[in-house]
């Protein structure tokens, strides 16, 4: 099997790290199986069996190309992206509040051509691009002697780290300040993703104290706000009033009936939820078998994983959260072996953003943080999400293909070494025998 996995490589259909192919391979292959199983609200709709698993299979087979083009584009070129990209996502996040419709209480859509998708799912992307740039830029090679040869230290420039804490700030701003009106829970894991990368960036952990500080007290009045106004006053600011529900539901502030059907009906999704994984009996029932998904809003979708759970028990669960984790890794060793700081910026970014969201589904699923809407990255059933996901995984596959150049480079280098030391070792010992002869 090991072998016929390095002969598909050799072909040269796809490029970069093998451990991240793999990956996306077997999250591809969970979705398809998951999808069949747990859209069984979709088929009903449509009234056709195979229709969810059908399109799913297509989107997945579009988001696969575009990983391949990318992985085998220079990641140098990545640079160019969000310089057209970010003003365009912020654009259309824009006309998102400005203009569009609402789906599922949130106007969070836009349709163009056909195609409906989320600018903020675009925007996460741009950002992160722009924010590697940045700190890329605005960092030097600083060489310290020690005994062993030459060791570079990361600085950043004197007087560049405040231009690096000014322009991703106000950056951050621009774009979550966009997304969190309609969709509070990607802004919140961008900006935390962002905020992670300026430390890896050296952005002083002052500045970035002072920053984090205000926006708290911000936070706090704004959250003391929620709860001060009553809900009709609230209406008219967008989402105001259902985070308000949110938050005094979560602290126990709400008087709720519980056998009011509202409230039924608030919390038929995360009840839904635990039902399947209590269903699952810790081995499961067996793939295809799940009973939960005929009653489960958003089975196929937000809560996928409750599925996943249900039908493969606790080693089906742990196998997918192993994959992220593992995604991680991958994603951190990368890092690890590039000589530049732009690709090693930006395929932790990116990583981060999709192993995060991964973890707020699974969290959601489970019950231990309230519902938000985020899908699981290339299981989830959507088009949008799989073709996004996939132009991130082949971003980070593109600087897989660097870094691995880049350490062959330093083998090869190291392996010359090696062999001058050896010449030399021969020479001298040529020499001495002459001498002694």
């Amino acid at each position: 099997m090991g072998r016929k996995i390095k002969d598909f490589f050799k072909l040269n259909i796809v490029k970069g790290d093998i451990g991240l192919w793999m990956i996306y391979f077997l999250l591809c292959m969970v979705s398809i199986v998951t999808i069949y199983s747990a859209s069984s609200q979709l088929t009903f709709k449509s009234e056709r069996h195979w229709e969810p698993m059908v399109s799913q299979v297509g989107f997945l087979v579009v988001g696969f190309i575009i990983a391949v083009v990318l992985s085998k584009v220079p990641c140098k070129y990545f640079k160019l992206i969000p310089v057209v990209g970010l003003p365009l996502a912020f654009c259309l996040l824009v006309y998102v509040l400005v203009a569009s419709k609402g789906v599922n209480d949130a106007s969070r859509w836009i349709s163009l051509f056909g195609i409906s998708f989320q600018p903020s799912e675009i925007a996460k992307t741009m950002l992160i691009m722009a924010v590697a740039v940045v700190l890329s830029k605005l960092q030097k090679e600083e060489k310290i002697k020690t005994k062993k040869g030459t060791k570079i230290v990361v600085r950043a420039t004197k007087g560049g780290y405040k231009k690096a804490f000014t322009i991703v700030g106000l950056l951050t701003f621009l774009i979550c300040g966009a997304i969190a009106p309609e969709n509070f829970s990607t802004a919140f894991m961008l900006f935390t993703v962002i905020v992670i990368m300026m430390f890896i960036g050296n952005v002083p952990v002052k500045l970035m104290m002072k920053g984090l500080t205000v926006l708290l007290v911000v936070g706090a009045l704004f959250v003391t706000a929620l709860l001060v106004l009553p809900a009709s006053t609230l209406q008219n600011f967008r989402r105001a009033a259902t985070w308000k529900h949110r938050i005094e539901q979560k602290i126990g502030l709400e008087d709720v009936d519980k056998d009011s059907q509202k409230y039924k009906d608030d919390t038929r999704q995360v009840n839904m939820s635990k039902v399947a994984i209590a269903s699952s009996n810790i081995t499961g029932v067996g793939v295809g078998n799940s009973v939960t998904r005929d009653f489960l809003p958003h089975a196929e979708s937000d809560f996928i994983y409750s599925i996943i759970i249900e039908e493969t028990g606790v080693a089906g669960a742990v196998v997918v959260l192993l994959l992220f984790v593992m995604l991680l890794i991958r994603v951190g060793r990368v890092a690890q072996k590039c000589d530049r700081f732009f690709p090693a910026f930006l395929v932790v970014g990116l990583g981060l953003m999709m192993v995060m969201q991964a973890m707020v589904n699974m969290s959601v699923a489970v019950g231990l943080i309230p519902v938000t809407g985020q899908t699981l990255p290339l299981i989830s059933h959507g088009g949008t999400s799989i073709i996004l996901t996939s132009f991130n995984f082949g971003l980070i596959l593109s600087v897989s293909r660097y870094a691995e150049g880049v350490a062959d480079k330093k083998g090869k280098a190291a392996k010359k070494i090696i062999e001058d030391e050896d010449t030399l070792l021969e020479t001298d010992e040529i020499y001495s025998n002459v001498g002694m002869a």
